[in-house]
């Protein structure tokens, strides 16, 4: 199955690597092993994840060291990631993107 980044999902991702990375060296990239990890794992298995809302088509992925959600749509062809938002911020601000 095809995964496909969003162009917003990847500004707040590097956004974050960016403030991260500003804290401590090491920290964003730290960050970025993660997302790789957490994007290997929806790819082989994107139906396992939980649903983020009842009659919402996303699913998600929390982190375990950084506070982030990983959001994203799967269909037939492709998995699509919507959002890497922060979990204490502006929840749901990404429902509109497709």
């Amino acid at each position: 199955m095809r995964l496909r980044v969003l162009p917003e999902a990847e500004a707040e991702l590097a956004a974050a690597v960016e403030w991260y990375e500003d804290r401590r060296v090491g920290l964003g990239v730290d960050l970025v092993a993660l997302i790789d990890q957490a994007l290997e794992r929806i790819t082989e298995s994107p139906d396992t994840f939980p649903v983020w809302k009842s009659g919402y088509p996303y699913r998600k992925l929390v982190l375990r060291r950084f506070p982030y959600i990983v959001f994203f749509t799967v269909d037939n062809v492709e998995i699509t990631i919507v959002a890497f938002a922060h979990g204490k911020r502006r929840p749901g601000y990404w429902i509109d993107r497709t």
